[in-house]
């Protein structure tokens, strides 16, 4: 039942992808983001929509594919059609992180080699350590910081900071070494009306 649907990817004014990056499916990228070389986008289930300023590193997977033990794959199944993955704005999902969660909050931090089962619903604020892997039902609870080798959980008191040094020094390199894809969708642009 998971089988990619044909390419469709709009990408809004102001997003950097570049043209190494591995992109499935139906993607919508919003305004700001930063797609690197060797990243990997996967829309199997239904369409993603990634938020605005969300930076997703080399090596980086995030995949949208409902599992079969899931409630909402028997939806699926029974010919509905999926709701899209709404990924929240300014997440980062660093260098080889793997992210499969059907819930993601805004400003979370996937750092490096991490992974999330589709299992997981992630809020807002969150951070899921280096190496930290999370399987089975869970809900993280905003602010809540995976660290260790044990997966130990906490909660933060202050906010994510904000990412925006990082993306303004990347609006400035990337487009020196690496082929990007043109913008191809403006949401100001008249549609024609079917």
């Amino acid at each position: 039942m998971n089988v990619v649907k044909a390419n469709d990817f709009k990408i809004m004014p102001r997003s950097m992808v570049c043209e190494d990056s591995n992109l499935r499916g139906d993607i919508t990228i919003s305004t700001g983001c930063i797609i690197h070389p060797s990243s990997t986008i996967i829309a199997e289930s239904g369409p993603i929509i990634l938020g605005e300023n969300c930076i997703v590193e080399e090596y980086a997977t995030v995949r949208y594919r409902i599992p079969e033990n899931h409630p909402a794959y028997a939806e699926i199944a029974e010919g509905g059609v999926a709701k899209p993955l709404v990924i929240g704005p300014d997440n980062v999902f660093e260098v080889g992180c793997t992210v499969e969660a059907l819930s993601i909050g805004d400003r979370n931090v996937f750092e490096c080699k991490s992974y999330v089962s589709a299992d997981v619903t992630i809020g807002s604020g969150c951070v899921i350590g280096a190496g930290c892997r999370l399987v089975g039902k869970q809900t993280l609870a905003d602010k809540t910081v995976i660290y260790g080798g044990q997966c130990l959980q906490r909660e933060v008191i202050e906010k994510q900071k904000s990412q925006m040094i990082q993306l303004d020094y990347l609006r400035k390199i990337l487009p020196n070494y690496h082929h990007l894809r043109k913008v191809n969708y403006d949401p100001r642009k008249p549609r024609p009306q079917i």
